[in-house]
């Protein structure tokens, strides 16, 4: 993996504070940042603060950052996205008392999946994206421990998409995600290990 330059990627929205420094990012997020579209809550936000870089085919993605959220809803991760309304956010979200790996992924309407990570508070968390084909595959894994897969979502290989480090704040004004690391390299060679 080769790591990405934190100042060559565009915000979709800008953060409250960015500071690059000599171990990482640190991105403070606007309060009542969030991306969904729709579904369930029946409302559309597209404040989220991503730093997007073009991410091309065949080709993965990965973020670290620390994992010290306290508030409801507090999210990091990686962002993909085709256009306002098709995009895929994955990674650690605080959701009614506990921290959850999940996705999001939108095609007009938003979807959320769920599953509790106890014991990754305070850890480093990678989230990979591999786009290869027709699929957008994302993994995860808590320091050095063997990868989870997250999701596999349907991504047209000719779409123009960008991806990058992403945190939201939907419920507070205070949230600071230290990212530790953004690289690139080549996609998954397969959806499942071989034996």
């Amino acid at each position: 993996m080769t790591d990405i330059d934190w100042n060559s990627g565009t915000w979709t929205t800008a953060p409250a504070q960015v500071d690059v420094a000599s171990d990482g990012l640190h991105v403070t997020a606007v309060e009542g940042s969030d991306a969904w579209r729709t579904t369930s809550y029946g409302f559309v936000h597209d404040t989220e603060h991503a730093l997007l870089v073009p991410f091309e085919q065949d080709t993965a993605q990965e973020v670290t950052f620390r994992l010290d959220f306290t508030a409801q809803f507090d999210q990091a991760g990686i962002f993909v996205k085709v256009d306002e309304t098709t995009w895929t956010k994955a990674g650690v979200e605080r959701s009614d008392g506990e921290e959850s790996l999940g996705a999001v992924v939108t095609r007009g309407m938003s979807d959320w999946s769920l599953s509790p990570v106890p014991g990754w508070h305070g850890r480093e968390v990678t989230i990979r994206a591999s786009r290869s084909g027709d699929a957008l595959t994302v993994r995860a894994r808590v320091d050095d421990e063997p990868w989870r897969l997250v999701r596999v979502a349907p991504l047209d290989p000719a779409s123009r998409v960008s991806a990058g480090p992403m945190c939201c704040a939907p419920s507070r004004g205070d949230l600071t995600v230290h990212f530790t690391s953004w690289t690139t390299g080549p996609a998954d060679a397969s959806l499942h290990p071989e034996d």
